[in-house]
């Protein structure tokens, strides 16, 4: 198809920040997005139907997988990861389902020690008798007691993060990514943050609520700031058979809008590495494995059946949510993950819906460490300063709620534990060789 000129297409209101009158701000550019697509000669009925077809398409295959019988997630082994020996099948299925499951990511007895590490570390310093219950709103419906732990410089986790086989599946990761256009380079994909996140541990018997179908990219800033409006640009300029879940253009410049449930960094993946082995059916995570499914994500609002001041359900300072009532077709494709083994990781592309079924009477322990794939760029980059201080000081990292229970455990890792990785990934100078000028 021809492309039309996006220089005469109108342009599009933004809010660099959040607006004081968001139904407003909703229902103004919600009209901005429909004239600019009625401009590329369209309508947002077109483009709308072209993503829900291709969207039913992937659906269709999903559930006609699993009613096969066939595990929806991709699975590879760290080993063909280390030596680039990756079937070219198996990469396919990873950037058609965008998710993964690394098998032998790390050994079994080195998870069992960090697991170990991790209990010895909260007991050793009195972490039950002082805690003060869910810092935030959004895990508080887990009703753990706690689940997930607001931990984030334990050994076994800063351990992990900078472990050369991270590096090497985060790299892997970020490969499947476009990271170069127009004469930018939007991340380095061989250099990683190393993003503070917390800790999850959930004992045999345990009744958990689980978590709702959301996703994590953002808020309404995808829709009301330059750099998303850009970085989505082809759903919105009348080339939607251009659209590409996996171009990093613009999403690692994009300014996000603050809040108590967002992530300040560019994640070109999520994850978790597992330190117990953990059953399917045990409370694990879902995803909509559609890397695609974001088209139909930002563009069903401005569909005629929802409200001109609504975006289905999403707000400032609040996850993403995916319902029944604006994503059905979507949710049919909810897969849960495979059997995973103490020592694995998982992994799903940041736009991708998930969730976490609740669980009654847990069998067996569910213990990961949160440890993503975030690229270094100029998002990364600026978020590394205030992750550094955090480290230094044993403080909560600022995106997460103040509650700096490590900040006189004397045991946390130290900056002389930190290899070059480390460093590198939370922004130190690199060190001088002994003897270097």
């Amino acid at each position: 198809m021809t492309q039309p000129d996006t220089a005469v297409l109108p342009p599009l209101p933004h809010w660099e920040q959040p607006p004081a009158d968001i139904p407003a701000a909703i229902t103004q550019v919600k009209a901005a997005l429909r004239a600019r697509i009625a401009a590329s000669g369209r309508t947002v009925e077109d483009i709308f139907a072209v993503v829900e077809r291709q969207v039913l398409a992937e659906v269709d295959e999903i559930i006609a997988a699993r009613d096969r019988g066939e595990e929806v997630w991709p699975v590879i082994d760290y080993a063909d990861i280390e030596t680039g020996a990756v079937p070219a099948g198996s990469q396919a299925l990873l950037r058609r389902r965008g998710c993964l499951v690394v098998r032998g990511h790390f050994g079994r007895d080195q998870a069992g020690s960090w697991d170990r590490g991790i209990v010895d570390y909260v007991e050793g310093n009195h972490f039950f008798e002082h805690y003060r219950g869910p810092g935030d709103d959004f895990f508080a419906s887990v009703r753990s007691k706690p689940e997930i732990y607001p931990i984030y410089w334990s050994p076994a986790q800063m351990q992990a993060r900078q472990h050369d086989r991270m590096a090497r599946v985060q790299a892997f990761l970020n490969r499947q990514w476009k990271h170069e256009s127009g004469g930018v380079q939007w991340l380095d994909p061989t250099r990683n943050l190393l993003y503070p996140d917390r800790i999850r541990r959930r004992p045999p018997g345990t009744d958990s609520a689980g978590l709702g179908t959301h996703l994590d990219p953002g808020s309404l800033d995808l829709w009301l700031t330059q750099g998303y409006q850009k970085a989505f640009r082809h759903l919105f300029d009348g080339t939607v058979e251009h659209y590409d879940p996996w171009d990093a253009a613009y999403r690692t410049t994009a300014l996000q809008y603050r809040g108590t449930t967002m992530c300040s960094a560019f994640r070109t993946f999520q994850g978790w590495t597992a330190m117990s082995d953990m059953p399917h059916d045990q409370g694990v995570l879902h995803t909509v494995p559609i890397p695609g499914a974001m088209a139909y994500l930002m563009l069903r609002p401005l569909l005629a059946d929802v409200p001109d001041d609504d975006m289905c359900g999403v707000t400032v300072s609040q996850a993403f949510p995916a319902t029944d009532k604006w994503h059905h077709l979507l949710l049919q494709a909810l897969s849960g993950i495979p059997d995973v083994h103490a020592g694995d990781s998982v992994w799903w592309h940041c736009d991708m819906i998930h969730s976490v079924a609740p669980v009654a009477n847990q069998q067996g322990w569910g213990n990961v460490m949160y440890i993503p794939a975030a690229p270094w760029c100029p998002r990364n980059e600026q978020y590394a300063p205030s992750a550094r201080e955090a480290f230094l000081t044993g403080a909560s990292p600022s995106d997460f709620p103040e509650e700096h229970y490590e900040r006189t455990w004397a045991n946390r890792f130290q900056a002389h534990d930190l290899n070059e990785t480390g460093r590198r990934g939370l922004g130190f100078a690199r060190q001088r060789r002994r003897g270097a000028d």
